[in-house]
């Protein structure tokens, strides 16, 4: 499982599983060397290798880490945008069908479903394969799938929708399934795996495996969107008060990617995450190389665009080599110019200073920075070669969404015990919320998971939830590349259009939607 040479074998489990969605590329390759379903899954340790997979193609190319995520998670809200002309699509609003981005995580996220639907079958009620490794193969797989349905259905709406491992032609006429059925069977799966999956795992190598509190966390999100409160509530509370996940003492420690090491990439608030921690991975040793995270480059400055003053240039070359630093990101995603102002934000609130700047070594830069997902270290990583976890729920969001869920069911008065828990370290002395009515207190959060969670990749589909997406994008101030934003969003913008590509290989996929979600 720890060896380079089970690091193919994973791959090639990815590759006879079946070929992705939307392409076929894979039926013109002999692959009589390699192994095959039917002569795999013959022990625990083989059984392992094809779950590594499913968490080898969440951090692939086109995966979590990727522009591509990120651009249609993130772009285009009142928290952040790039220094300069990028993600200029998810920015100004201008995706059409044609767009590279949305095709290459379409096609990653259908390539997931496709072979964890495939490896299910050969893993259940498998005798060569101890019980626990059914049960924890069997578990992982399903929340790995979940997770890809839904990125999808939130990104696209309703999908084509398949559970089990379906012949190309089949895949090629796949017509688009209700939203609320795909999310209901994938809220069944996570439940099931959260009965399959232990809280926790041990020994080395085991990082970033997904825990029955992972399944949880998910099936709440799932509820959150459906508005499903009393759920969301359970989901969550069962998470605070049963699961071995504290809340970190002090924000700055959330994300302390300054002092990162593979040994302290994971802390007890992270609940559900990709994996990047070293050369270890999911139980496959991986080339650093290969399984770089480049997502935390597009919020490091770049050392062409720094100084404010082309004067002070030397003397930040200087701090930064002493430092061990180097600004070699991307600077493609910075807070909004009146995000990024301290009187924005309430007055005393130490996540401020733990997520923005504009200095560095007392340097005025020229761009304010999220600075809570930075590295500038390059001793432990540089530039195309990191290994910063990517975090997809922690638990101070399962306290937010506890509160939303309790006022939505009851009124605030018992949601102040959630949200103020994650207010305690955003204040010394405390500012606990009271005396809200319900509407207000709704209103409140708007701003509470914005400064809460900011450049976590919540904003958007929060806004969008919330029903204020629109009059957001038009009241906000936006920098030079992306200003045509606020004229041109609209409710089209809800959801992405499926690729284009995609359409030509499966016209059915406009029969029950010939609009493509309005982009048409």
């Amino acid at each position: 499982m720890k060896n380079n040479k089970n690091f193919i074998r994973t791959f090639i489990i990815v590759l006879v599983a079946g070929v992705t969605f939307s392409c076929d590329k894979y039926l013109e390759e002999d692959l009589r060397d390699a192994l095959s379903p039917s002569t795999f899954y013959n022990n625990d340790n083989e059984a392992t290798i094809a779950v590594n997979g499913g968490y080898a193609l969440l951090t692939g190319e086109q995966g979590m880490r990727s522009r591509n995520w990120t651009q249609m998670w993130q772009m285009g809200t009142d928290e952040s945008s790039s220094n300069r002309g990028v993600y200029k699509e998810g920015h100004n609003y201008t995706y059409t069908e044609g767009v590279r981005d949305g095709e290459d995580f379409w096609n990653l996220m259908y390539e997931i479903v496709r072979n964890t639907s495939g490896a299910l079958p050969k893993i259940e009620g498998n005798s060569n394969l101890s019980q626990t490794v059914i049960d924890q193969s069997v578990g992982q797989l399903l929340v790995i799938r979940a997770l890809a349905y839904y990125n999808l259905t939130r990104m696209w709406g309703d999908v084509p929708f398949f559970t089990e491992l379906l012949e190309p032609k089949e895949l090629a006429t796949l017509k688009r399934t209700p939203y609320s059925t795909v999310t209901t069977a994938m809220k069944s799966d996570l439940q099931r795996a959260y009965g399959l999956l232990p809280d926790s795992y041990s020994g080395s190598g085991n990082e970033g495996r997904f825990t029955k509190w992972a399944a949880m966390a998910l099936k709440a999100k799932f509820h959150m969107f459906d508005r499903e409160w009393s759920d969301m509530k359970a989901a969550c509370v069962d998470i605070i008060n049963n699961s071995p996940h504290k809340l970190m003492d002090n924000f700055e420690n959330v994300y302390n990617w300054r002092n990162y090491s593979p040994s302290t990439s994971m802390n007890s608030e992270q609940i559900l995450w990709i994996d990047f921690a070293g050369v270890s991975g999911n139980g496959v040793v991986v080339s650093p190389l290969s399984r770089s995270n480049s997502l935390y480059e597009e919020f490091n400055p770049r050392l062409r665009d720094e100084p404010k003053s082309k004067s002070e240039k030397a003397a930040l070359q200087a701090a930064l080599a002493a430092n061990g630093d180097a600004m070699t990101g991307y600077g493609g995603r910075v807070p909004k110019p009146d995000f990024a102002l301290q009187t924005s934000w309430e007055d005393g609130d130490l996540r401020y200073a733990a997520s923005i700047t504009d200095k560095y070594e007392g340097i005025q830069l020229k761009f304010p920075y999220f600075n809570k997902l930075w590295n500038l270290n390059q001793s432990s990583t540089i530039r195309s070669d990191r290994h910063e976890n990517i975090v997809i729920i922690r638990l101070a969001d399962i306290y937010l969404m506890a509160a939303e869920a309790e006022n939505e069911l009851n009124g605030p008065t018992a949601a102040y015990t959630y949200v103020n828990k994650v207010r305690e370290r955003a204040f010394e002395p405390d500012k606990p919320w009271s005396g809200m009515t319900q509407s207000t207190f709704r209103t409140a959060m708007y701003d509470e998971r914005k400064f809460e969670l900011c450049g976590e990749n919540h904003r958007k589909q929060d806004l969008i939830r919330w029903g204020i997406l629109i009059e957001t994008v038009q009241n906000t101030k936006h920098r030079s590349a992306n200003t045509p934003a606020s004229t041109n969003v609209s409710p089209k913008h809800f959801k992405l259009p499926i690729p284009l590509a995609e359409i030509l290989r499966n016209p059915a996929l406009l029969e029950t939607d010939p609009t493509n979600n309005g982009y048409r």
